[in-house]
């Protein structure tokens, strides 16, 4: 009997990037150019917020999503916070909600109009006080609502419950003092019972948000971690990061065993960070560079090799943003 060789059938192995027309994008929006190692815009079905330059402050954009083209210079911003806004988050369970973090050392939450802004908003709904160093990064709870993560500068991850009626917060429900570094990126499994961390200190830790317990930590040498993200419920972990000769890498981890990687592989010499994005729906995975011009696509598949790479898009423009 002669062998034949197995070929694997995508069905988005012909899928293509392409670039918006000049009319479909938003002209003239004065992006941010702090260097903080994060997204700088997010999105939801109704609006798209891009942190953007402002004396004296922080502040950012919120722009209708169907208002497309050319920016007013004078188009009202939220701005409330006393230093750079280095992350944005929508609320998942409420499209006009959307959280924001700070050197200052605070998280606010803001509530957005549905009608086109008129003026700038500079008071907050809810203010968050607990962190004594800047804030990075903030992640609300897939399934619990008014529940927010945030991690600051002072290594801790505070746990916080907005569904109060103070307007200023000052105790957290909870703070996990996991890590004895800064905290590079935070995710999320699907119910939100996992929590994923990537720290400065180069390990995948994984976390009960409940009770604190670190439940597994990877410090694999070959590859230096600096963004982790949970592919749905697929019950793996992707992770980008460098390897030990500084080429960009991609690692595709087991949930239940961080000691060793399914698979890494490198990808370039560049310098820029990647940052991964999954669809649930499609299992599609895009790794985007920040700072050059490519985005990677993938198909995740249970089984072997897990990770299967579609195509690229390159456009001569550096990405300052994702979301």
């Amino acid at each position: 009997m002669s062998w034949h060789p197995q070929y694997r059938s995508s069905k988005f192995r012909h899928v293509y990037g392409k670039a918006a027309s000049k009319e479909k994008c938003y002209d003239c929006v004065p992006i941010t150019r702090n260097v903080h190692d994060n997204h700088f815009c997010a999105v939801n079905p109704h609006f798209i917020a891009v942190v953007t330059e402002c004396a004296g402050g922080g502040a950012f954009l919120v722009i209708p999503i169907h208002q497309t083209g050319k920016l007013d210079p004078h188009y009202p911003k939220i701005c409330g916070h006393k230093g750079n806004v280095l992350d944005i988050k929508w609320n998942p369970f409420n499209d006009f909600v959307i959280a924001s973090c700070s050197e200052d050392a605070t998280v606010k939450i803001w509530d957005i109009p549905k009608h086109l802004l008129t003026r700038n908003i500079t008071s907050p709904k809810k203010e968050l006080l607990g962190h004594v160093r800047r804030v990075g990064l903030i992640e609300w709870h897939p399934t619990a609502n008014n529940i927010l993560f945030s991690s600051g500068y002072d290594y801790k991850i505070m746990i916080w419950n907005l569904d109060t009626k103070e307007a200023v917060i000052s105790n957290p429900v909870k703070i996990l003092d996991a890590h004895k570094d800064v905290v590079l990126s935070m995710s999320f499994n699907t119910d939100g019972s996992l929590l994923a961390t990537a720290c400065r200190d180069r390990k995948i830790r994984l976390i009960d948000p409940r009770t604190g317990t670190v439940l597994q930590v990877a410090s694999y040498k070959s590859h230096r971690v600096n963004k982790v993200l949970f592919l749905g419920n697929m019950k793996k972990l992707f992770s980008t990061g460098t390897s030990r000769w500084n080429n960009r890498q991609i690692a595709l981890w087991d949930q239940n065993d961080l000691s060793v990687p399914l698979l890494e592989e490198d990808l370039d010499g560049s310098s820029g960070l990647l940052f991964p994005f999954y669809d649930s729906d499609t299992h599609m995975l895009y790794v985007v560079g920040k700072g050059d011009g490519n985005i990677r696509y993938y198909e995740i598949s249970p089984e072997k090799p897990y990770l299967n790479y579609l195509m690229e898009y390159r456009s001569h423009l550096p990405q300052k943003g994702i979301g």
